[in-house]
């Protein structure tokens, strides 16, 4: 038995995150990647869901080093049965902000300057009120915070949570709409087409035309969503 769910997360700050960066211009792709998501929603380090992650690897308060730890961090909820899907927006504005900043070596002690040279970047973000769609799929019922952060910014965010009915599973050809993680889909199932989503650490892989078993709902149109997806990493 699988539980379903259809989270919804709405901003309520700007959402920056730098998925690609041309010359000066950063811009955030509206979309998240799920492990990101799976840090946010507590999953991650949480005594009641990441009881096996040792405390070394622990994020919580302190980051000894900038290393991801993906692999330590993910590994413990393919255990526990919990997978967590990419977000995609449902509706989505954008705002580009601008940023300064100035040449600082006159702070070196004995160097001196005789110039300031300012430079700038712009930053193009998520605006507030965007709304973004995503399923955890679980082995047991599970319960999200309500409030999460998001992002560079730590962008604080809502999570609204809908349990769908009981899915059915059917093998077959299908097509599934919702963004995906090709590592965790692609040794369970064919895929055959799909569009690309360029952003760190892994890129992602949306209207995906797939062969394989899926989960599908009678009462729940144009959901359909791969069986057995599970984190997994580059050898």
């Amino acid at each position: 038995m699988a539980f379903i769910y259809c989270c919804k997360i709405e901003l309520h700050d700007s959402l920056y995150h730098a998925t690609r960066e041309i010359g000066r211009l950063y811009e955030t792709e509206p979309i998240i990647h799920n492990y990101a998501l799976c840090y946010a929603l507590g999953l991650v380090d949480s005594e009641k869901y990441a009881t096996t992650v040792p405390e070394e690897h622990s994020y919580r308060y302190f980051c000894p080093e900038q290393v991801p730890k993906y692999e330590e961090h993910l590994t413990p909820l393919n255990q526990q049965g919990i997978y967590v899907t990419p977000a995609h927006s449902v509706k989505h504005t954008s705002v580009l902000n601008t940023w300064k900043y100035a040449n600082n070596n006159y702070h070196v002690e004995m160097e001196k300057t005789q110039k300031n040279i300012p430079s700038f970047g712009r930053a193009k973000e998520i605006a507030p009120e965007s709304q973004f769609e995503f399923f955890i799929i679980s082995k047991n019922e599970i319960k999200l915070a309500k409030w999460i952060r998001l992002g560079k910014w730590m962008s604080k965010a809502e999570v609204t949570v809908e349990k769908l009915p009981q899915p059915k599973i059917k093998s077959d050809l299908f097509i599934c709409t919702h963004p995906l993680n090709p590592l965790d889909v692609m040794f369970t199932n064919q895929v055959i087409s799909y569009d690309v989503v360029n952003m760190p650490p892994v890129s992602l892989i949306q209207n995906v035309q797939m062969r394989g078993q899926y989960y599908y709902f009678d009462d729940v149109k144009n959901v359909r969503l791969p069986v057995n997806m599970l984190y997994r990493f580059r050898g």
